[in-house]
């Protein structure tokens, strides 16, 4: 009997999203993000509640509908943002894709470029950053930033959760930012937690946005633009 199984919607996404990253050529000084199938994604993101209104939405009060579909559409930017730049090359202390990303400096990047918050640079500050809270293991979303010790420090490495076990970083000196199973013998045993952005992380970017100023705390908590 024939145990293969036949690979998921998402699988099959993330293949199409990493040869269309792989067709892009040599990354140069001149680099610009691939295209990426941003309808198949949103199909994916639909699928599973993240970027259309759930059967039973309609019900809730107006105030809650507005909060949910605001939390689906902020996965939806940030999972489609992060696909855009498969295939940039890893850079220690890069945070751009014209230079290349370190892992913090992709996660700093994307945060801002699809939701507006700039997250402190280094992986240990964004793990302690205020406006973000813990989540467990199982009950990660798109979008949730995901942290590993892969130097001997708690959160020395950190990438964005994009669904089904999967999160996209940007891994160490010679490869590209790309997407890798967490359930994987070495991200599991290096797993050490995981964060979202919270309710006081929207107050600050909606008080941030109307005041244009900066959250206290600077370089340990988040700014919105």
């Amino acid at each position: 009997m024939s145990h293969a199984r036949r690979p998921s919607r998402f699988s099959a996404l993330l293949s199409v999203a990493l040869c269309v990253a792989a067709l892009g050529g040599s990354p140069s000084s001149a680099w610009s993000a691939p295209t990426v199938n941003e309808e198949a994604i949103k199909r994916f993101l639909a699928e599973r509640g993240l970027a259309a209104e759930a059967p039973l939405e309609s019900e809730a009060p107006a105030g809650e509908r507005g909060l949910m579909q605001q939390m689906r559409e902020t996965a939806s930017d940030m999972v489609m943002t992060a696909m855009g730049f498969l295939g940039v090359p890893y850079r220690r202390g890069g945070d751009s894709a014209e230079e290349g990303f370190d892992c913090s400096g992709f996660t700093r990047f994307i945060f801002e470029r699809s939701i507006g918050l700039v997250l402190p640079r280094r992986a240990d500050d964004q793990a302690s950053a205020a406006g973000l809270v813990a989540v467990q293991r199982d009950e990660l979303k798109p979008g949730d930033l995901v942290f590993f010790n892969t130097l001997r420090r708690t959160f020395s490495h950190v990438g964005i959760y994009v669904g089904e076990g999967k999160f996209i970083h940007s891994p160490r000196t010679g490869a590209k930012v790309r997407v890798e199973d967490m359930r994987a013998a070495y991200w599991t045993k290096r797993y050490t937690g995981a964060r979202r952005v919270g309710a006081a992380g929207d107050a600050a970017q909606q008080g941030e946005s109307r005041a244009g100023g900066q959250i206290a705390g600077q370089s340990s908590g988040l700014k919105a633009r």
